[in-house]
């Protein structure tokens, strides 16, 4: 499996090039993993771009010290982080909404912060495959970043989503404030190009935010996104995952200044499995996104209430076709999108399965009849760089059946 490579025209990062991962790795660079130490040291502290093959074996938890002993918040804490003077002093009644936090409580929480994210942050560097063995490979609470490199390949491992122990109150967010988290699951950025993202899980795990509780009334957040590609990275196929039980889901351009995110940001995105999510399915800007033949399945009973799938940000050209939205109650279809200051999305082929009745729907017709913001479909252009573009019908079985770990042989 680790010397597989992208198949040609397997969406965008089989533009130009062959991605190929570690594939050429010499004997010398074949590595197999069993625990955090292990794969640091496989990776090169994320700056060898040697080819090298990394098969990771069993869980590899990264909450732990040297000795592989699991820690937790009270490890990282600065001797002047105090969590009860904090709420205390930056309660909304104190500090009011017009200004952001400051002082030496928050100095203590960043200090705080950036203490777990020199332990949970992971560099990857070019050339490298990561590659689950068998179907029990787990990442919990490492937070995976490409930063400027080139030719990765992820397959065949659940990760489970990092908690930030820290999250920040910013009381200017929104009219009521937010609590704001860091440590995406997995990261493409500054970049980075040629990535294939493949047969993974992506989870929130044991820790649903509801288990958070709300401080100051809001949900205490100590999640940010599973699965992000920002600033400027290019190339990237996210095929055959799982995302489950999740709120900010996938974010393709982080924001809406970033004018030089246009031309770049190319993604494909096709056979996943989202379930249970609340938004971003993902959101864009700027970027060319081809998203075709994902199953979508939303429960009402779920702990994460659904907002909206497709996100149409600032000049975002999503192209999507014979996507399948499977609801166990009914819906509004003209809630499935949601325009975030864009213009355009082409869509086609859709399914939407509601307590009633499954049917085919034009998603943007059903927006623009629903929303006083209308949508066009001229994204200017047209995907060439994909394998096969199944049924709609077919869409369901078939991602059920193949998305995942443990499906590849």
């Amino acid at each position: 499996m680790g010397s597989e490579v992208l198949a040609p025209k397997d969406g965008w990062a089989a533009y130009d090039k062959v991605t190929t991962g570690g594939a050429n790795a010499d004997a010398s660079h074949v590595f197999t993993v069993t625990n955090k130490a292990e794969l640091l040291k496989s990776l090169g502290g994320g700056n060898d771009n040697t080819p090298k093959i990394i098969y990771v074996k069993g869980t590899i938890d990264f909450n732990v010290d040297s000795n592989n002993k699991p820690i937790g918040p009270e490890y990282y804490a600065d001797p002047a982080y105090d969590y009860n003077a904090y709420l205390e002093a930056y309660n909304p009644d104190v500090w009011g909404h017009d200004k952001e936090v400051f002082g030496p409580l928050e100095d203590a929480r960043a200090r705080s912060a950036q203490n777990q994210k020199q332990q949970i942050v992971v560099n990857i560097g070019s050339n490298t495959s990561i590659i689950g063995v068998s179907d029990d490979a787990k990442i919990i609470g490492g937070s995976f970043i490409m930063s400027g490199v080139e030719n990765i390949i992820i397959r065949n491992i659940e990760f489970e989503a990092p908690v930030d122990f820290f999250p920040q109150w910013d009381p200017t967010d929104g009219d009521f404030g937010e609590w704001n988290s860091e440590y995406d699951n997995v990261t493409v950025t500054n970049s980075t190009h040629h990535v294939w993202i493949d047969h993974n899980k992506f989870t929130d795990g044991e820790h649903h935010d509801e288990d958070f509780g709300e401080v100051f009334g809001r949900t205490y957040q100590k999640h940010d996104g599973l699965l992000d590609v920002t600033n400027g990275a290019d190339y990237v196929t996210i095929s055959y995952n799982v995302l489950e039980d999740h709120d900010k889901t996938s974010l393709i351009g982080s924001s809406d200044s970033k004018k030089s995110d246009e031309g770049h940001l190319k993604v494909t995105i096709h056979h996943n499995y989202y379930k249970n999510l609340t938004q971003r399915l993902p959101r864009v800007r700027y970027g060319q996104v081809h998203v075709y033949n994902n199953y979508y399945e939303f429960n009402k009973e779920s702990d994460y209430e659904f907002d909206y799938a497709l996100g149409v940000g600032v000049n975002s050209k999503i192209y999507a076709e014979n996507n399948y939205f499977d609801f166990d109650y009914d819906i509004d279809p003209g809630e499935i999108i949601k325009d975030w200051k864009g213009t355009s999305i082409y869509e086609s082929g859709s399914f939407v399965n509601g307590k009633s009745s499954a049917k085919e729907v034009d998603l943007v017709v059903a927006f623009n009849q629903s929303h006083t913001v209308q949508l066009n479909e001229n994204v200017g252009w047209e995907p060439s760089l994909f394998t096969r573009i199944d049924p709609t019908q077919a869409v369901p079985a078939l991602v059920k059946a193949k998305a995942g770990t443990g499906k590849l042989k």
